[in-house]
């Protein structure tokens, strides 16, 4: 296993730092990225075959299902061999899930690109914060936790506006393999500077068995941090799979208008996390918690607001990146709070676990949410995102409390 929880190194210079930053940045945007390889075309997948809200809303659950197994795995395989050769076979099925999606026929075909996807999804994490942790100094992780948390929202934002301004010009199937053509890309760079991204495999001690492995499932703080990730990302995926229709539906905005203000949510994301790593990097690890739990808060009581629909089209769609501001500042604060939460030598499986909860809240919140959506409930739709985030406060205050006593 690993020895990843702290920094391996403790002085190292800017410019090395910024480097493992940008290119671990730029595998997680990758990865956010294929997140949104699917909702964008929802309309015409419906379209096209037929297919209902709950239908489409299945096909992210899928996505995040086989990703949440995946990745509760993929925790494991990087401890045992390293973060750099997992990262290369995740893009390569990345582009394989843009080439089947490409193929697809029915729906039938969209399941199997949602699960190829979902498959390359599973293990960037557990790489990512490996990565991180190994190669940055410690006096910078706040700050290369705010960089991997913007990148991955510019992965979110870029896809909405590229695959429908791609179907300006070409077939929506042809757009799938502009998008395996980009994964091959980041895989070309990534491996001309793969010297920057190796980590050391620290062999695990002989005798360990694997009930010691799995000792760190038994601390309950693992599981309060997995409920933070599933109760949050709900949220976030009710805004990726259904903040455009219910613009559309509850104030007759335009596809283009709705799509934009979805690309304004991520990149008014990418800004917070943007700002909240010199918040995070000015609070602490001991604070995170305090820090995430009212930026949450924040976000939903913003999206109460945008579910009275008092403000009118334009206010709505202000107030929605408004929310993604808010809720992106506590990013890196979140991020510092599973670290310090995590036992010495077992990041990746650790990351692989909690982690898992992001995916367990993808697949759940399309299909229940979508059941919303096809009765018509969509300002309901909108304040349940809203109670779910508030209760994902509670477990970042149930966390860092646990984290508090153990310590």
């Amino acid at each position: 296993m690993s020895d990843t929880t702290a920094s391996a190194v403790s002085d190292v210079a800017l410019k090395d730092d910024a480097r493992v930053m940008g290119l671990v940045g730029m595998a997680h945007a990758s990865s956010h990225f294929g997140h949104m390889l699917l909702p964008p075309l929802f309309p015409v997948f419906i379209k096209d075959f037929g297919l209902s809200y709950a239908e489409v809303g299945a096909l992210m659950s899928v996505f995040f299902v086989v990703s949440g197994i995946g990745q509760a795995l993929a925790g494991f395989v990087v401890d045992k061999v390293g973060a750099r050769p997992v990262l290369f076979a995740a893009l390569a099925t990345f582009a394989l899930a843009c080439l089947a999606a490409s193929g697809a026929t029915g729906y039938s075909g969209l399941l199997l690109a949602a699960a190829l996807a979902g498959l390359a999804n599973s293990p960037f994490h557990p790489i990512d914060f490996t990565i991180l942790n190994q190669r940055v100094s410690a006096k910078r992780l706040g700050h290369a936790f705010s960089v991997h948390g913007l990148t991955g929202s510019l992965g979110w934002a870029i896809a909405p506006p590229l695959f429908v301004g791609l179907m300006l010009f070409m077939p929506w199937r042809q757009v799938y393999w502009v998008a395996a053509g980009m994964y091959l890309s980041v895989m070309l760079i990534l491996w001309l500077n793969r010297s920057d991204l190796a980590t050391t495999v620290i062999r695990k001690p002989e005798g360990e068995t694997t009930a010691d492995t799995l000792q760190f499932l038994r601390k309950p703080v693992i599981w309060w941090c997995f409920g933070f990730f599933l109760l949050s990302t709900m949220t976030l995926a009710v805004m990726q799979s259904f903040s455009v229709s219910i613009l559309k539906a509850l104030h007759g905005v335009s596809f283009e208008q709705a799509t934009a203000t979805l690309t304004a949510y991520m990149l008014m994301s990418a800004l917070g996390m943007f700002a909240g790593g010199f918040v995070a990097a000015k609070n602490g690890p001991e604070r995170s918690d305090t820090v995430v739990a009212v930026c949450m808060s924040t976000g939903a009581a913003l999206l109460l607001l945008v579910a009275t629909g008092w403000l009118g089209a334009w206010g709505t769609m202000a107030l929605l990146a408004t929310t993604g501001f808010a809720i992106g500042i506590g990013g890196p604060s979140r991020d510092m709070m599973i670290k310090r939460a995590t036992p010495k030598g077992a990041t990746g499986r650790v990351y692989g676990t909690v982690y898992s909860g992001l995916d367990v809240g993808f697949a759940i919140a399309p299909i229940a949410f979508g059941m919303l959506m096809d009765r018509g409930h969509y300002s309901a739709t909108l304040v349940g995102a809203a109670c779910v985030l508030l209760l994902a406060v509670g477990a970042a205050r149930g966390v860092g409390a646990r984290t508090q006593a153990a310590g």
